[in-house]
């Protein structure tokens, strides 16, 4: 469980190294903490925060409440350790104590209060044995958060739909939420969002999922075809029905059916629709028969059905009946931390699709110019875009130059600065690759040629060096 107690102890007047006050207390943990764990000392806040970031869950922070870090008191530390960990349990220790102290210490944000003394190793172990309780929650909360966050990907990854942005999360949720009530569903939403992908996961998630999903969309047929098409037709109905044809909504039966496009209906087709919405009953085309069905309906469109309403180019009820609930699918320009997460989806995708093209990766300024991108086609463009790139490309790194994107194009209306920002890449890059070279590929020598400092260099190197195809 406890792996590491960290002591903020006062360092010297560079703050580089602490004094010797806290030996003791050093000493003391020590001596009653398992071989698995460690003690180690800090005079910066800064490098305990470091620490704290990058040691895990298991930690205890130590912190004298009038010493501190020499700077400020412990207590007026507390709040800055608190940001960098919020869970982190945190002991004072004072030279001595009182109820008044250790209260004021719990109400500054500690978890425990220490007095240091003669029986400093037995009040210590005394104080780690009163932790173990609270390290087994903190332990049982982490599990949980990691268990939650496991869920909600894998119910994202059933229904398909890749992003982490809240607009993303509070879709999944309302997915989830109405897939479970068996009622039509309007999903609203700009060309290429998505939005058929949001109606097969209500399906899934949803008490049709046994069945079958069907799939229409209103926009390729003309009335007559699309009368046929939805409800089937009797033999002889018409020239060319040979034989009697079950329709989608026959077909469907049991199941889902979606209609995408539905704003592109006429209005004497809307009424047929309405009735079979309100009453769950149609007829065949050239047939007496009325049947039932039991589908549930998802319809979808791009257009703004409530100004079409307005405009007595949609029926008011039949918009009320399919709209028990409507989602309305982000654009991808309202969410653009999704953008990477998505392109190295498509990416890994195409990958899997077509073997040839794996091993492939997008540069950082590929990512930039793909997040800076304004996206009309949305999801679907992205897509595309990493398709194309992927096939055309033929080294192992997507460079910006290889998405072939406008320019002038950016998500605010405003001219890109990818051209400019693609040459000063460049001439960084060549700029490391001829030092490298000269220097034989050590990079402390190339460091020394360009008048760098090694780290420095190797920042760039890491950043750019791939492009060049150099190792390191």
């Amino acid at each position: 469980m406890l792996q590491t107690i960290l002591i903020l102890a006062p360092g010297d007047d560079s703050g580089s190294r602490r004094d010797d006050s806290l030996d003791d207390l050093e000493a003391a943990f020590a001596q009653k903490l398992p071989a698995d764990c460690r003690v180690q000392t800090t005079s910066s806040v800064k490098e305990l925060t470091r620490l704290l970031r990058s040691n895990g869950a298991r930690n205890l922070v130590v912190v004298h409440d009038r010493l501190g870090d020499g700077q400020q008191s412990g207590l007026e530390l507390i709040p800055k350790i608190r940001r960098a960990s919020k869970n982190v349990p945190i002991v004072v220790v004072a030279d001595a104590g009182n109820v008044d102290a250790a209260a004021r210490a719990v109400a500054a944000g500690a978890s425990d209060f220490l007095v240091r003394g003669d029986r400093l190793p037995r009040r210590v172990a005394t104080l780690l044995g009163k932790l173990s309780g609270l390290f087994k929650v903190i332990d049982r909360n982490r599990r949980l958060d990691e268990q939650n966050a496991s869920l909600r990907d894998a119910v994202q990854a059933r229904f398909q739909i890749v992003g982490r942005s809240p607009q993303i999360k509070r879709l999944v949720q309302q997915i989830e939420r109405v897939a479970q009530v068996p009622r039509p569903v309007l999903i609203t939403g700009e060309r290429g969002t998505g939005k058929e992908l949001v109606a097969r996961a209500i399906h899934a998630a949803g008490r049709t999922a046994a069945g079958p999903i069907v799939v229409v969309n209103c926009a390729a047929f003309s009335d007559a075809l699309l009368e046929s098409e939805l409800f089937g037709h009797e033999k002889g109905a018409f020239t060319g029905a040979d034989a009697a044809r079950r329709g989608k909504f026959e077909l469907a039966d049991g199941g889902t059916l979606f209609l995408d496009e539905i704003g592109n209906m006429s209005l004497v087709f809307q009424k047929k629709i309405l009735r079979v919405v309100e009453y769950g009953t149609f007829t065949r085309v050239g047939g007496s028969t009325e049947l039932s069905t039991t589908v549930r309906i998802i319809t979808a469109t791009n257009m703004d059905l409530p100004a079409r309403i307005r405009d007595g180019e949609f029926l008011a009820d039949l918009f009320d009946r399919l709209a028990f609930e409507v989602i309305d699918v982000p654009p991808l320009r309202s969410r653009r931390g999704d953008i990477a997460v998505l392109a190295r989806h498509f990416l890994d995708q195409f990958a899997r699709e077509i073997p040839a093209f794996a091993g492939k990766s997008l540069s950082p300024p590929a990512l930039d110019a793909l997040t800076r991108h304004g996206y009309p086609g949305n999801v679907r463009e992205l897509k595309n875009i990493i398709e194309r790139a992927a096939y055309r490309h033929t080294s192992g790194e997507i460079t910006s130059g290889d998405l072939g994107l406008d320019s002038a194009d950016a998500s605010n209306g405003s001219p890109s600065r990818g051209a400019f920002e693609e040459r000063v890449d460049a001439f960084r890059r060549r700029l490391i690759t001829d030092a490298l070279r000269e220097a034989k590929n050590n990079q402390a020598e190339a460091a020394r040629i360009l008048g760098l400092s090694y780290h420095q260099f190797r920042y760039l190197a890491k950043r750019y060096v791939r492009d060049a195809g150099i190792k390191r």
